[in-house]
């Protein structure tokens, strides 16, 4: 993980909730799942609805425009097999959630 950067606080994203953040300039979806983060594109493949504003169930994320689900721990589409979005590597360190967009 060569290029973390800090893409918030532990503590703003709550268990079970999603967050729209930018990080080097990308649109990231940052989800924590019962503690653990996980970042994906931000952008639904459907029609570009803001993942990170969908509703969160265990891993998966219902995009809010259209309902197309994804797992936010890998980008797989639970909606269309074989459709996904990026995923990003996350590390925790203290209080900041870095996300490595490569």
């Amino acid at each position: 993980m060569a290029n973390l950067m800090k893409a918030a606080d532990r503590a703003d994203v709550s268990p079970g909730e999603g967050k729209c953040v930018q990080v080097a300039g990308k649109a990231i979806a940052l989800f924590n799942v019962d503690g653990n983060f996980f970042a994906i594109d931000n952008t639904c493949v459907h029609r570009g609805g803001p993942l990170g504003e969908g509703s969160l169930d265990g891993s998966i994320v219902t995009c809010p425009w259209h309902g197309w689900k994804y797992d936010c721990r890998s980008g797989q589409s639970t909606s269309a097999p074989g459709k996904s979005v990026a995923s990003y590597p996350v590390q925790v360190q203290g209080s900041d959630v870095l996300v490595d967009v490569g």
